[in-house]
């Protein structure tokens, strides 16, 4: 069974990355990667900071109870901005992960249930604030990206003007079920080479008895080196993960999660950028991955 499943995965993928296959515009990752490191901005310079990027601080919360903080931002032209403060702390991320998936009757989908929870609330206390008229977007690091995809699903399904949503070092949120409900999410997902939160939660025995593996959504932008970058999406994002679970988190794979490093890869590709294939080389049953 789980061998047939793999297969029509392996069927599927290269339909899924031919879609995705468009231009990327790094002028418009760097405004988000921006946009993505104030929300570590300490509250009282936070407006300061978003008027260099040409927006307005409209209202900013760390909700109780919980360590999740978040900002809302408009621009002159009436974009409206969500960002979500993730962790710089790689050992938090791993340690503290509750991998349970959880139904969300809403959305229909099951639903990393620590991520849900966080997205729930923050939804909830930032509705007053949002315009159905105007469009908006969502960013955040490591576990903000989680939160920046559920609350962009909520987006989704309520009506709003989602146009865009890009993370950086996002950790998955959903199985693949929940990623096929949601496969028209406007979602970009940036991530380094050994930045291993991308790749949690990781496979576990009983999701693969289940068929209830994490999966991602979206395109994923890997920041190769400087001034080059690969695409892949489905199959392939799942299975950069085999590639780094056999031995700890090293000080590099650290250093590849922090917002620092991500700035500065995507600035190196404002100018010149080139897009390079992306080789796992991974076989299942004999069939290449790549």
């Amino acid at each position: 069974m789980f061998r047939i499943f793999i297969f029509s995965l392996l069927l599927l993928s290269p339909f899924l990355s031919q879609k995705a296959f468009s231009v990327q515009d790094f002028k418009v990752i760097k405004q988000a990667a921006l946009l993505s490191s104030a929300s570590y901005v300490k509250p009282n310079l936070m407006d300061e900071q978003l008027k260099r990027i040409h927006y307005s601080l409209v209202h900013q919360a760390e909700l109780p109870g919980s360590a999740v903080s978040y900002y809302f931002a408009r621009s002159a032209t009436g974009l409206q901005q969500l960002a979500f403060r993730g962790t710089s702390n790689l050992e938090n991320v791993l340690v503290d992960l509750d991998v349970q998936l959880q139904l969300d009757k809403g959305l229909g989908i099951q639903l990393h249930q620590g991520f849900s929870s966080a997205a729930k609330a923050v939804y909830e206390d930032v509705l007053p604030y949002l315009d159905k008229t105007k469009p908006v977007q969502t960013t955040g690091h490591s576990l903000g990206g989680a939160i920046a995809v559920i609350v962009g699903m909520y987006l989704q399904r309520e009506g709003f003007q989602l146009e865009q949503i890009i993370t950086f070092g996002q950790p998955k949120v959903t199985n693949v079920y929940g990623a096929g409900v949601f496969e028209d999410l406007p979602l970009i997902r940036v991530v380094t080479p050994t930045d291993i939160v991308p790749l949690v939660p990781p496979l576990s025995p009983m999701q693969l008895q289940n068929l209830d593996i994490y999966w991602h959504n979206g395109i994923e932008i890997i920041l190769v080196a400087e001034r080059q970058y690969s695409l892949i999406q489905g199959l392939k994002s799942m299975m950069r993960a085999t590639k780094f679970f056999s031995t700890l988190p090293s000080e590099a794979n650290v250093q590849a999660h922090q917002m620092g490093t991500y700035l500065a890869l995507i600035e190196s590709n404002q100018e010149s950028t080139q897009q390079m294939p992306y080789k796992t080389g991974l076989s299942l049953f004999g069939l290449t991955i790549d």
